[in-house]
């Protein structure tokens, strides 16, 4: 009954939205957009780029840490433009860019005017994180986007009960499968939260299951191929896991995530929370009222990823949906408050507003490479792994150049290279792979596409573990360096090229154990 009641409402207010603050919107995306294209344009390419461009060249419907959709965009946008990292990004920075303009869509979905609108926008677009992880073509920055799509559409269904927009929904969920595994645990939890707190008719609806299916069948491929090869999508758990350590682990997984939204960001999505889940609604804007069970499935996946060791960002595509209820509650509180209360709220808003865009524009990689100071640590490259994990390349491609250069003829013919990590064999595939002998890595997925051959008589191992190379070769000696001012540690940094002769194992026999994710 509560639930008729509540759809009434809301379809009489119809199409009685507030105006887009088309003007403003455009204003605010057009500026992120800038950033975005002054961001992508500096450096090199990130490690994790050159995997997709070698992930690419191995077409496969699956592969061990991502699905087939930033292999095949990286290969489309290096055939357009070969060896610029910069055209690669332009998607990134494309739907970054849309995701911001979609934050405002979603405050003006929940009711908000203009002033709301903007709010929204300026809020996502002053997120460090959320902006500028748009400047490279990584898997998170693709998945965040999608989820803020997502988001928008279930919030519209809540608004209109149109079911074609579930529909959509679980098409846009279909391609973000092929992307990343996170999208299962958004549902799940939309699930949970709406049947508790309603509109408990969202898990009832048939284009709802018919989008299940749809993504499921979509997904099969992929599920086949990991099936035969060991699930080891769900083996990245525990390593992803291991690598929070370096943040604080599940002590600070909390106050990080929460910083991640940035200075702005992070007050608007506290409040947001406490927006939405305030009963029965928000002051006069009652919209926000039926979307209580969205500020509970952020904190329901918070307690998920919390528990399961997952990354700090792994919910950070709900941040648009909360940053846009936020953004409407404060703009409602202000108008609530005497005059000047209002005065003191927006002067330190303001402040806070500068204080975000200081802070994403000083965020931006506006600094020559020369005054980037080397990393203390490796805790300091982890933390800041988005910067020197875009520098070294050509160290390293010149390392393992000069030592193939140097073996001899009959040598060369049956040498393979070796490395340590999937940035490196992605690197060297990208920069030299028709100077080099073939590459392989046991890391992550390269360790898929295949393994060197029995017969190969010599290797150039790199960074590979000494301890592994004397207990494999009859010969092992150093024949190269890398090492780069910047760059990240057991990559660029510290790595030692070694030639290696006198196979004492076979690699159909040690390529199972060496591969690792």
């Amino acid at each position: 009954m509560t639930e008729t009641v509540e759809r009434q409402e809301l379809d009489t207010a119809g199409d009685g939205r507030p105006p887009a603050a088309t003007a403003g919107i455009a204003v605010v995306a057009g500026i992120a957009f800038a950033a975005l294209l002054f961001s992508a344009s500096r450096y090199d390419y990130f490690g994790d780029e050159l995997y997709f461009l070698a992930a690419g060249r191995h077409p496969s419907f699956g592969y061990a840490d991502q699905g087939p959709v930033l292999p095949m965009l990286a290969r489309l946008m290096d055939t357009i433009a070969p060896g610029s990292f910069f055209v690669l990004r332009l998607p990134a920075v494309a739907l970054t860019t849309l995701a911001v303009a979609f934050t405002a869509l979603l405050a003006r979905e929940f009711g908000g005017g203009r002033g709301a609108q903007l709010l929204a926008a300026a809020a996502y677009a002053t997120s460090p994180f959320l902006l500028l992880q748009g400047k490279m073509l990584t898997t998170n920055a693709i998945d965040t986007v999608l989820w803020v799509i997502i988001t928008w559409l279930v919030v519209r269904w809540v608004r209109t009960r149109r079911d074609s927009l579930l529909l959509c929904a679980a098409l846009v969920t279909a391609l973000d499968m092929q992307v990343k595994w996170l999208i299962p645990f958004f549902w799940i939890a939309v699930a949970v939260t709406s049947l508790a707190l309603g509109p408990r008719e969202l898990v009832r609806r048939p284009l709802l299951w018919l989008g299940g299916a749809i993504v499921l069948l979509a997904t099969l491929p992929t599920l086949i191929w990991q099936a035969g090869n060991g699930w080891p999508q769900l083996r990245m758990g525990e390593v992803i896991s291991g690598e929070q350590d370096v943040l604080g682990g599940r002590l600070m997984f909390v106050p990080l995530a929460i910083l991640t939204a940035g200075v702005l960001g992070a007050v608007v999505l506290v409040y947001g929370v406490w927006a939405l889940l305030r009963t029965p609604a928000l002051g006069r804007y009652r919209s926000l009222g039926p979307h209580r069970f969205l500020g509970a499935t952020l904190l329901l996946l918070v307690a998920i990823f919390l528990m399961t060791g997952g990354r700090i960002y792994y919910m950070a595509g709900m941040y648009g949906v909360v940053l846009a209820a936020g953004a409407v509650g404060l703009v409602e509180l202000a108008g609530r408050l005497g005059p000047s209360r209002r005065r003191l709220l927006i002067g330190s808003g303001s402040a806070v507003v500068l204080c975000s865009v200081a802070l994403v524009l000083w965020s931006t990689p506006w600094q020559h490479p020369d005054d980037i100071a080397p990393a203390a640590d490796d805790a300091e490259a982890a933390i800041d792994i988005g910067v020197y994990g875009e520098f070294g390349w050509p160290e390293l491609t010149a390392a393992v150049s000069r030592a193939a250069a140097a073996l001899a003829p009959a040598e060369h013919a049956n040498a393979v290279v070796v490395t340590d990590t999937y940035w490196q064999a992605s690197a060297l595939d990208q920069f030299a792979r028709d100077e080099l002998p073939p590459i392989y890595s046991p890391s992550r997925g390269y360790g898929y596409f295949g393994r060197p051959l029995d017969e190969a008589s010599t290797v150039l191992a790199v960074g590979v573990a000494e301890s592994f190379l004397h207990w494999n070769f009859d010969s092992v000696e150093p024949v190269g360096k890398v090492e780069s001012r910047l760059g990240f540690p057991g990559n660029t940094q510290d790595v030692t090229v070694w030639k290696c002769t006198g196979v004492r194992h076979p690699w159909a026999e040690t390529w199972p154990d060496l591969m690792h994710l």
